[in-house]
């Protein structure tokens, strides 16, 4: 398959940043004899336009509240999130170690490893949420973007804005295939979530082969429908017009943003680019020497990370990052002293007191007549145990309401 011509609009140490990002994803591959490359190989200048430009993320406070989201939903593409991770300098909660080591990704997929197969929320920081299952990250991230809103509505008084976080996701042809993608994303566009982005990875292979074996519909037409802006990228390495369609994102103020970017997976592979054969399995030693090769690296060397792109990530993503957190810390200890009682309420969203001691034990119920709706003792059981939890039920609420 053809290659398309190399980050066109990006400069030498970008393209040095998207190029170790590929390389260390390859690597780690290659050392455990199991993993995906193809999609952190064709993703790269993707995601680092993301956290170079956009992200609201400060690396040395991951727990910040008003950070904004990234949710890698193509789970099995994991190592494009520890490769980030690690040269983002992102730190463990409430410490100052790595998240992501180096050793950290030279053992990947090993036991106690903190890079799993799939990202784990538990293991680290960095990891918004748990990916593996297709079409998960979609739906939490349409949580996440509720939450967002609804803490806006609940907490921003005029010139005190405590949340505004943005959620970007990346997913892939298996991720729309699923019913919960289908189903999350009806609701976004029903909520009209415009701090909501979605960037589909529109590479047209599955593990088993070409997506027309089993997914041939219009995604664009589909997302439209669901009331969501769809933007296009004809070429997933011009970084230039990425940034346009994220920023298109940013403007829009009324729907949820499905930026459609057309990529290569295994770019940079002699044989596997555009093949299965790089979804799911190790290039093999041949096909990283000619990558390598291709992106002008040593064919010899691995985990290699160039002084330079750490630097890079601390110059943009790391000093916006902090900036905007230092700025959130100002505004929020102007609304504790203008309004006490919501700062009261605010500061008690902390795991301790939302799942107090003994919450993980269900109430009882009597019987209930046959026929009567799931959903009420269903919320009963929720709200001694997460009183502040939203959460709704379709179609089980709507017959209760018809009855």
């Amino acid at each position: 398959m053809t290659q398309p011509t190399v980050a066109p609009q990006a400069s030498d140490v970008d393209q040095l940043a998207i190029d170790t990002i590929r390389t260390l994803s390859m690597d780690a591959v290659e050392a455990a004899k199991s993993g995906h490359p193809g999609t952190p190989m064709a993703l790269a200048p993707v995601a680092y336009t993301v956290w170079k430009e956009f992200l609201r993320y400060d690396p040395a406070d991951p727990t910040w509240p008003n950070r904004d989201r990234f949710v890698l939903s193509c789970g099995h593409a994991s190592m494009l999130l520890y490769a980030l991770i690690h040269l983002a300098g992102i730190r463990r909660a409430g410490g100052d170690a790595a998240a992501v080591s180096l050793d950290d990704i030279r053992s990947f997929r090993q036991l106690d490893s903190v890079c799993a197969g799939h990202p784990e929320h538990h293991m680290t920081s960095g990891i918004e949420t748990t990916t593996g299952p297709l079409g998960q990250g979609c739906g939490n991230s349409v949580g996440m973007a509720i939450a967002s809103k609804w803490l806006a509505a609940r907490y921003n008084r005029p010139g005190q804005e405590l949340f505004d976080f943005d959620t970007y996701v990346l997913c892939s042809d298996g991720d729309l295939m699923e019913g919960v993608a289908a189903e999350a994303a009806s609701l976004a566009g029903h909520l009209k979530l415009s701090n909501l982005c979605w960037i589909y990875d529109d590479n047209r292979i599955t593990i088993e082969g070409d997506t027309d074996l089993a997914f041939s519909e219009d995604v664009a037409m589909r997302f439209r429908g669901l009331g969501w802006h769809v933007e296009h990228v004809d070429d997933a390495n011009d970084t230039a017009a990425l940034a346009r369609a994220l920023t298109a994102f940013k403007a829009e103020a009324n729907k949820p943003t499905l930026v459609i970017v057309k990529s290569v997976i295994g770019y940079g592979a002699p044989t596997k680019a555009g093949s299965h054969s790089s979804h799911g399995a190790p290039l093999g030693a041949d096909e990283v020497r000619g990558a390598k090769e291709t992106y002008g690296w040593s064919p010899d060397a691995s985990f290699v990370v160039p002084a330079e792109v750490p630097q890079r990530f601390t110059e943009t993503l790391g000093t916006r990052g902090h900036a905007c957190r230092d700025a959130w810390q100002t505004v929020l200890a102007e609304h504790a002293q203008s309004h006490p009682e919501l700062a009261k309420e605010l500061g008690s969203f902390s795991p301790a007191r939302c799942l107090p001691a003994g919450s993980r034990r269900s109430p009882t119920f009597p019987r209930t007549p046959r026929g009567s709706p799931a959903a009420s003792p269903a919320g009963r059981c929720s709200r001694p145990s997460a009183p502040r939890c939203r959460g709704w039920s379709a179609a089980l609420l709507i017959l209760r309401h018809r009855r």
